[in-house]
Parts: C-alpha cells; sequence; structure tokens
C-alpha cells in the first residue's frame, strides 16, 4: 500500500488548481526555543487552505459520466472551498451540504466559487446524512474529505514539496489531524524516502481520534468532539488512513485551547498571516514536544494548514494567548474585606503585572477576588506565586485550566444573589443560529427558572453559554434527561470551585 500511494502521489494532479506553497523560517521562535522552526504556508493556497490539493486530485481521476452527475459533499469548512474550486475549474455541477450553524463568510466563500449550497441540520452528522439522501435521489458523486486513497495523494504532495524544498537536515515533520487525510499523504510519502524524518501528528485534546485509534489498536469513535478547532473536529479517523498511519507515525501530540490561541499569536508574528486555530495546531504540537523532550539545535516543520478564520474570532483568541503561553496564571484568592488589603496582596506577589483583577462586595468579613497574574512560562514560576500566597495566609484556588472560569466567570466576577437558594449549573455548547435560545427554553418545564444567563459570541459554529436553572425537587433527579432531549452538548458546573467561589 505504501508503495502505490507514492506512486499516486507522484502523479496527482493538484498544480491545475493549487500552487506550490513556500516554507517560511520562524526566526523570532528559533532564537525563542533554540531549535530551527519552519513553517510550510499551506494558507497561501487559493482556498487558503491545503484542501485543494485533495479535492482536485480526486476530481481529476473521476470518469466523464461521474463529472456529467455533478459532484457533492458534506462540509462545514475548507474541503467546501477546495471542491467547490475544483469543480468550478473543471466546469462540473457542485452541491456543497453545510450545516445551519456554519459561519456565514463560508457559506458565502463557497457560493462565490460557483457551488450550490443546502444548508441541512445542526450539526456536520445531519448535514453528511441529507447528502447521501441527495446521493440516492440524484445520482450526485459523492467526494470525501479524508477517507479516500486519492485525496491522500493529493494531500501527500505538501511531504513531496517539503523534501524538494528542504534538502537538508529535517528532524521531524508535524502535522494537523483531523481525520487523517493531510498527515497519512504527507507520511507516506516522507517515510518511503527518508524514514528517519519523524512524522509527529498533532490532534486538538478534545478530538484526539487518531491518538486513541492507535492507543486501541482499532479506529474508535469518540463519545464526544470539541468544536474549539473545526477543522479537524472529526470523531473517527478515516479507514484508508489509518491503514497508513498505524504504521508510518512516530508519535501524536495533543494541544489545547488555550496553546493553539498562543501558535496563532506565533504565526502572526513571523508571517502576518492569520491562520485559523486548526492550522495553528502542529505548531502548538511542535513547541509542546521541545517543552517534553528538552530537544536543541534540531530542524522542525510545521504545516499551516489553513487562514480561514472569521474576524470576530479573534478578541477570543487574543485573550486566551498568554495563557496558552503560560505567561498569565488566573488565580481565585480570599483577602481580608477591610481597606488595604488589595495594597497588601499586590505587595506580597511582588513586582509582577496584574494583568486582571475583578471584584465586588458580598461579604462584611471576606472578599474573593478573582485575578490575572504575569508568571514565567512553564509552569514552577506560577506554583512559586501561589505557595507564597499560602504561606501568607491567602486561601488560593488555582484557576488557570478552569473553561468555566475561563469562558463565563471573568465576565460575570462579583454578580451574587442577595439570599441564598438552590440552583443547577451547566455549560452549553448553543449552536450560532436564529432559533437556538427559543429551542432550549421550550424544552425545559414551565416551572423552571432562569436564574443565571451568560452568552459571548466567539464566531465559532456554536456559542459558549452558562446557565444556572432553579429546579423543582422532583425534577432534580431528572435535570439531564431534558438536556438530552434539547440535543445540546453540556457539562454540569454546580460544583466547579470558581462558581462557588463568585457566583453562588
Amino acid at each position: 500500500m505504501l508503495e502505490d500511494t507514492v506512486k499516486r502521489i507522484l502523479k496527482a494532479r493538484v498544480y491545475e488548481a493549487a500552487r506550490e506553497t513556500p516554507i517560511s523560517p520562524a526566526s523570532f521562535l528559533s532564537k525563542r526555543l533554540d531549535n530551527r522552526i519552519l513553517i510550510k504556508r499551506e494558507d497561501l493556497q487559493p482556498v487558503f487552505s491545503f484542501k485543494i490539493r485533495g479535492a482536485y486530485n480526486k476530481m481529476a481521476q473521476l470518469s466523464d459520466e461521474q463529472k456529467a452527475k455533478g459532484v457533492i459533499a458534506a462540509s462545514a469548512g475548507n474541503h467546501a472551498q477546495g471542491l467547490a474550486m475544483a469543480a468550478k475549474l473543471m466546469g462540473v455541477k457542485a452541491v456543497i451540504v453545510m450545516p445551519r450553524i456554519t459561519p456565514d463568510i463560508k457559506v458565502q466563500a463557497v457560493r462565490a466559487r460557483g457551488a450550490k449550497v443546502v444548508l441541512k441540520g445542526d450539526a456536520f452528522a445531519e448535514a453528511a446524512a441529507h447528502a447521501q439522501e441527495l446521493i440516492e435521489a440524484h445520482g450526485y458523486t459523492y467526494i470525501p474529505p479524508f477517507d479516500d486513497i486519492d485525496v491522500i495523494a493529493g494531500q501527500g504532495t505538501v511531504g513531496m514539496e517539503i523534501l524538494h524544498q528542504h534538502s537538508g537536515r529535517l528532524d521531524a515533520i508535524f502535522v494537523p489531524v483531523g481525520g487523517g487525510g493531510l498527515i497519512a499523504g504527507i507520511a507516506a510519502y516522507v517515510k518511503y524516502l527518508r524514514p528517519e524524518i519523524k512524522i509527529i501528528g498533532v490532534e486538538s485534546e478534545d478530538s484526539a481520534c487518531l491518538k486513541a485509534a492507535l492507543d486501541a489498536g482499532e479506529r474508535v469513535v469518540l463519545d464526544q468532539v470539541g468544536i474549539f478547532a473545526e477543522g479537524v473536529a472529526v470523531a473517527q479517523v478515516g479507514e484508508a488512513p489509518f491503514a497508513l498511519l498505524r504504521e508510518l507515525v512516530d508519535e501524536v501530540i495533543t494541544a489545547n485551547a488555550d496553546e493553539m490561541c498562543a501558535a496563532v499569536k506565533d504565526i502572526f508574528e513571523e508571517t502576518r498571516a492569520v491562520a485559523e486555530t486548526s492550522g495553528a495546531l502542529s505548531l502548538a504540537g511542535l513547541k509542546k514536544y521541545i517543552q517534553q523532550t528538552g530537544v536543541t539545535g534540531q530542524t522542525l516543520i510545521c504545516i499551516n494548514s489553513g487562514a480561514n478564520t472569521n474576524f470576530d474570532r479573534l478578541q477570543h483568541i487574543a485573550e486566551r494567548t498568554e495563557l496558552g503561553e503560560q505567561r498569565e496564571a488566573i488565580l481565585a484568592v480570599t483577602i481580608p474585606e477591610r481597606p488595604g488589603s488589595f495594597k497588601q496582596f499586590c505587595k506580597i506577589i511582588g513586582r509582577r503585572m496584574v494583568t486582571e483583577f475583578n471584584y465586588r462586595y458580598a461579604d462584611p468579613e471576606n472578599a474573593h477576588i478573582f485575578v490575572g497574574v504575569q508568571v514565567k512560562p512553564g509552569g514552577e514560576d506560577r506554583q512559586a506565586v501561589v505557595q507564597r500566597l499560602e504561606e501568607s495566609g491567602y486561601p488560593v484556588a488555582d484557576l488557570t485550566d478552569n473553561e468555566l472560569a475561563k469562558l463565563h466567570i471573568r465576565h460575570l466576577g462579583g454578580g451574587r444573589p442577595q439570599e441564598h437558594f438552590e440552583e443547577e449549573v451547566y455549560r452549553f455548547d448553543f449552536p450560532e443560529r436564529p432559533g437556538a435560545l427559543i429551542n432550549f427554553l421550550t424544552h425545559l418545564p414551565a416551572d423552571w427558572n432562569i436564574s443565571l444567563f451568560h452568552y459571548r459570541n466567539h464566531g465559532a459554529a456554536y456559542g459558549r453559554v452558562l446557565v444556572g436553572m432553579q429546579v423543582p425537587n422532583g425534577d432534580r433527579v431528572h435535570v439531564e434527561e431534558y438536556f438530552d432531549a434539547i440535543g445540546y452538548r453540556y457539562t454540569k458546573e454546580s460544583d466547579n470551585p470558581a462558581y462557588r467561589l463568585f457566583m453562588a
């Protein structure tokens, strides 16, 4: 299979639509990380993503009869744009089924390239099911996003270009992983010619389907998939990619949302390009690899796989970069409620910048403050701050890794009820579409009272919503049955220390 894949890569027809993208040196990062860091610029493709390679190569293999019937795909992002452009260049009718929550910028980009867009469902699974219905009704040819050997061969030209452009020492290539098409193509070509080069996959920690498959020895379906990095939000690695990757990939690293945001900033500072979160994923993994292994003097390449991000996501990304670089600690500190307490607190933390401070009077004896403190990367300095505060008699809760605190509490600190009551608190992912809120409220029993609600738009397909509810005692054991019927992803937060300290 490996030799056949390499032959397909060598014969792949991609350059009628795609371009050979450059490798940019990351000078500032290289100096900071004591390794030579290079970035493969797939964000410079005509559709701002590598996906045009696989889509065009797959279409180039179709018969005239298949082309005459038209092509179809279910996609919420880069594959849709790649297929739309490929079809336009070949003069083939293209239909793209997209979830209704797809950001308008992506819908308009697909339409601008001549494809017909059908909006269906609130999730990819519903869009994919509808695409199959249209295939049965009209005979369209399905163009898969990753689970196809010709798609893999088209993506594999990225690896061919890397070895052509960089003939010197190369220690590792870091590749973002969703369904596995890109890394399978790169791994096949690179390992066939230069097996000493490590191929390291990088996945979002909440959609790590390749890592799960390698650990299990077979493909598995994840119970839940996070959607922060939408471009790699896949529940199961493809069958064709996994047949290659189980033998060729050297390691899989996972990165979290904050680490991806920090990598977006790094790429901007190096290239002035604004990567999407999944586009910066491989750099986040590269940085983590250096931190975990302590390697120096190596040559490491990462793939900036795409730049199709919404402008209104940038504020949220910017908020999280310092946390991703481990240069900020988010702490909940209890201090005496008396004049001069804040001044004394600042003396204890020393000559450090306070990056955030939230407080509102709530108790005559003690004050709970939500504070951001600048620290040095690595974690040791953060622990030193916590230890110094505790030694000075201040109770401290480290909220740096607490999603509820970072998404909601920092914007709500101090808002407390004036009297005690019991409430159930949950964090939801609402689809970003009209009617999502009323659908949620309609499914709740009429005697439930909404006691807390916080939402911020982050420019993503899903909105992050925090909801507090006063629930009659008889319904408490059935709360999550109601939520399951709604179908929105949720997490219980009633016992989260950030909520208990600042909102309860």
